[in-house]
């Protein structure tokens, strides 16, 4: 460790890999596993290779910077991106060799610019609006969207590889939205099939759908987090068969002994209540460590899972240990597996009032990232 702190992320690639096999299993189909945000979390290159080393058959990514890194990584699996402003560089994403995505007619006309530039014909996808209002076509805007990327592809310029939406609620697979939108997606994959896009691959499933909706499966599956192994439906990723690859710790910098009616850092929202010791572990929401975790956030510490004591800071937290025996340089988990008592991210998001996706999207800062495992090594 080089951070002087001890912090570390611990990425276990192994599990990427054996989270991938057992979804690929579970579906029976082609599985696109997204790595986008740096691979959420847990390092874009290592995922990505971890994740294909566990049999996925294509990378999906949000931004063309990502797949132009994963490219220059030597990554030479299918990619795609799919969020893009007016002016991005498709000229470089089609030399790349990547997959791109659009949803209006001025990204459409982007590509084919693009494509006509570098005399590289764009593999492209098409996304449609089925109820989640964000990216996509509206279905009012996608038949004239469908006419004119099968003219684009009938001039040579792009060829339309894939039809594409997003779930706004799969994470509650009986919500009736669900059904809604498979319905959507289907006439909207009509439209397409009847302006002669016959081979482009469906794809509408999420994390969520792969582990709970069969139905929403199609030709692709598009899974996110449970690639690194947390549960998209917000309870245990064993009941999936799928482990969890990362783990955040830190080691103590600093312990005193207290007397009872201590305040305890900012604000003095925790006082102790007896004469305790107090173990100071140097990491705060500058690493990534959200600041509601004070007062409500476990650790394991001291052989137990403590609550954080206090106001989470920029760079550091309190730990009441009571007393147990606790020494400078002593190790602290943040959350991991749960296999040796630690608590899971699950249960951070829970404490915090938040999701599992964010609290590892978002940890960084001094952390120093460590990689166990060998899926996907060079």
């Amino acid at each position: 460790m080089t951070n002087g702190t001890g912090a570390e992320v611990v990425v276990d690639l192994d599990a990427i890999a054996a989270n991938t096999a057992v979804l690929r299993e579970r579906v029976g189909r082609p599985l696109m596993a997204v790595v986008k945000a740096d691979g959420y979390g847990h390092g874009l290159v290592p995922a990505a290779r971890a994740a294909l080393a566990g049999g996925a058959d294509q990378l999906g990514v949000a931004v063309l910077a990502e797949g132009l890194a994963l490219r220059a990584a030597g990554i030479t699996a299918p990619v795609l991106a799919w969020l893009h402003g007016p002016g991005a560089d498709f000229a470089a994403a089609l030399t790349a060799d990547l997959e791109v995505s659009v949803n209006a007619g001025w990204g459409l006309a982007e590509v084919v610019a693009a494509a006509r530039a570098t005399g590289r014909p764009a593999r492209l996808h098409l996304f449609v609006d089925t109820g989640l209002s964000r990216e996509g076509a509206t279905t009012a805007e996608w038949p004239e969207l469908v006419a004119a990327a099968a003219r684009a592809q009938a001039d040579g310029d792009v060829t339309v590889v894939g039809l594409w939406s997003h779930m706004a609620y799969a994470d509650a697979p009986t919500h009736p939205t669900i059904g809604a939108q498979v319905r959507v997606f289907e006439e909207a994959v009509a439209v397409a099939r009847a302006a002669g896009l016959t081979d482009a691959r469906r794809h509408l499933a999420n994390s969520a759908a792969t582990v709970a909706l069969p139905d929403t499966w199609f030709d692709m599956v598009r899974p996110g987090i449970a690639v690194y192994g947390l549960d998209p439906l917000g309870g245990d990723a064993a009941d999936h068969g799928l482990r969890p690859a990362m783990s955040v710790r830190a080691r103590v910098a600093l312990t005193k002994r207290v007397p009872a009616g201590a305040g305890v850092s900012y604000g003095h929202t925790y006082t102790t209540p007896a004469e305790t010791t107090l173990a100071l572990v140097p990491v705060g929401y500058a690493d990534g460590v959200p600041r509601a975790g004070g007062n409500t956030a476990p650790v394991l510490a001291a052989g137990a899972q403590r609550t954080i004591a206090g106001r989470v800071c920029m760079d550091q937290f309190v730990v009441d240990v009571g007393d147990a025996a606790v020494a400078p340089g002593d190790e602290v988990v943040l959350w991991g597996p749960g296999d040796a008592g630690e608590p899971t991210a699950q249960q951070w998001a829970d404490a915090v009032g938040t999701i599992h996706y964010e609290l590892v999207t978002r940890i960084g800062g001094r952390f120093a990232r460590r990689y166990v495992g060998s899926a996907g090594a060079v």
